[in-house]
């Protein structure tokens, strides 16, 4: 069939072919342009009329068919794989790939994210027929498409970003981050208080912008009575869901295990059991811990990293699905954020009635790109959903937040309780990308209590610095300020990473990190290597680090 299809040779097939060619071409560079998808159109039509005035594979013109096999095959393959990852997340992330493979990707709700992967093998099919049957046709194909080959497999940002995994094997020095690591050593307290943390899906601060209307309006009056920390940037290995956890309560960035996992063809069976994170500080100290998120526990880790790091009870999709009273009040995620926060009430209620203290850590979906899940509530408060305005689900997820807050606040659910709200991650592709690109990106970082007075702090930091900054706000006051690789932001002192030595620069580390990446998967990768082995002497800052001291502003 396929040799029938190939030695099939009439005037229209070259002319799909051309037309099929073209508007992969024309996708291609609006992704990765950012220009608007109609341009694909006109590049299309002049990419075939360049094929018919040169007569590519015209059968006027036609050589003698040769069955060859082209190629550029397989790095159109992997740069169509890079096109679909670029196009569904804006931004490609090798790491957010590798862990997710590793930890698993059951039960996810990317139910549109699936069909559009469909259509896009479907899409990459119909391109590989089209290039095969012109090399087949054309020589000046056969010998163009070699180089084709080459230009591929070397502008590939995907074997870009595998050759600097690579390299780190043999680099210099793979221990720049972990010698800034600092294993939290903290105070102790007689009555700490409670803590509710809600992480609020892609609800970054930048939506604040008056460009976006009243999107973030919410989140602002709740701003108003606490502390709001602004410039708090993302860095690499921290710009999806259980990174951005990971982050912002271990203090590390997620590192994926790669092949230091022992059983590569595995689930994970822990995620980042060589740290202690914030669930395992609270834990020793008698909080009774709960997390409950509205979309499967068992997608990415989630679970295992909860239930690993100290937390009582973990709640996701399947275990919060019986408590709904309409079982059909679903999405393709999971259940809602007005169910969520329902139940979130009743959780406290029962965290409430215990000794001791505890800790509550809740999950929200109505943000998550690339057009949210607003509820049935805010349907009603805010009209017909077009079902692409992010800024609708924004809204949505930021209203949601500040009911429930109030709501608690009424039953005097929130004495002596710290409640901190904040994004994940930033936002990934939605339907404002363009404007958000162009602007300068954080992360929302809300706290609430009657111990903080009201206050807006700018430093430069990044999901790092919020773990020491909960466990200084909790009043288990971080031995310098530091615990893992973050500072305190509550303090003027010592200074962020970011701050002395900028975003680019600890990207660039990251990639040739070992030894941390080492200790994160302790117990189920080889053991390290002494610190005797390491050419280098272990210190907190060398004097080049030293020497790029900031004045810290508020």
């Amino acid at each position: 069939m396929l040799r029938r299809f190939f030695r099939t040779s009439s005037f229209k097939t070259h002319q799909w072919a051309l037309l099929i060619i073209g508007l992969c071409l024309g996708y291609t560079v609006a992704v990765l342009t950012r220009l608007p998808l109609w341009t694909l159109l006109p590049i299309a039509a002049l990419w075939v009329a360049a094929g018919l005035k040169w007569k590519w594979a015209d059968p006027a013109a036609l050589l003698r068919y040769r069955k060859v096999w082209p190629w550029s095959l397989v790095p159109l393959v992997l740069g169509g794989l890079y096109v679909y990852l670029a196009a569904s997340f804006g931004n490609v992330d090798l790491g957010a790939v590798f862990f997710h493979l590793q930890a698993g990707m059951s039960e996810h709700g990317g139910s549109g994210r699936t069909v559009a992967a469909v259509l896009y093998t479907l899409s990459m099919v119909a391109l590989l027929f089209s290039v095969t049957w012109l090399v087949r046709r054309d020589q000046r194909w056969r010998r163009a498409e070699r180089f084709l080959a080459l230009v591929l497999l070397a502008a590939n940002p995907l074997l870009y970003g595998l050759g600097q995994r690579s390299a780190s094997i043999v680099t210099d020095d793979g221990a720049w981050l972990e010698r800034r690591y600092t294993p939290p050593v903290l105070s102790e307290q007689e009555n700490p208080p409670n803590l509710l943390l809600m992480y609020l899906e892609s609800i970054e601060r930048t939506y604040a912008d008056e460009r976006f209307g009243e999107a973030y309006t919410s989140l602002d009056k709740l701003g108003e009575t606490g502390v709001v920390f602004e410039r708090v940037r993302q860095m690499d290995n921290t710009g999806w869901t259980m990174a951005g956890m990971i982050a912002s309560q271990c203090g590390v960035p997620l590192m994926p295990a790669g092949l230091l996992h022992d059983r590569q063809f595995e689930p994970l069976s822990k995620v980042v059991p060589g740290v202690d994170c914030l669930g395992d500080i609270l834990a020793e100290r008698g909080y009774q811990l709960s997390y409950l998120g509205g979309a499967s526990a068992q997608f990415a880790g989630k679970g295992l990293f909860y239930r690993g790091h100290g937390f009582d009870r973990v709640q996701g999709r399947e275990e919060l699905e019986p408590q709904l009273d309409d079982p059909d009040y679903t999405n393709s995620w999971g259940i809602y954020d007005d169910s969520l926060y329902d139940i979130t009430v009743e959780e406290i209620r029962r965290l409430a009635a215990e000794d001791g203290p505890w800790g509550l850590v809740n999950l929200s979906i109505t943000g998550h790109a690339p057009s949210g899940y607003p509820t049935r509530a805010c349907r009603e408060r805010q009209g017909e959903f077009d079902g692409q305005d992010i800024l609708y689900s924004v809204e949505c997820s930021t209203w949601l937040a500040r009911n429930l807050i109030e709501r608690l606040q009424a039953e005097g659910l929130l004495d002596n309780t710290l409640v901190v709200l904040m994004s994940d991650h930033l936002t990934m592709r939605v339907s404002v990308w363009d404007e958000l690109i162009t602007m300068d990106r954080d992360n929302t970082l809300i706290m609430l209590s009657d111990d903080l007075e009201p206050a807006r702090i700018q430093r430069e930091s990044s999901m790092l610095d919020v773990f020491p900054t909960l466990l200084d706000a909790l009043g288990f006051t971080p031995e310098e300020g530091r615990a893992g690789l973050g500072v305190s932001l509550l303090r003027d002192s010592p200074a962020t990473l970011v701050e002395k030595h900028g975003l680019e620069v600890i990207n660039e580390h990251l990639q040739e990190e070992t030894a941390l990446q080492q200790r994160l998967w302790e117990g189920l990768a080889p053991k390290s290597r002494s610190s005797e082995e390491f050419p280098f002497d272990q210190m907190l800052e060398t004097p080049a680090d030293q020497a790029d001291e900031i004045i810290i502003s508020h």
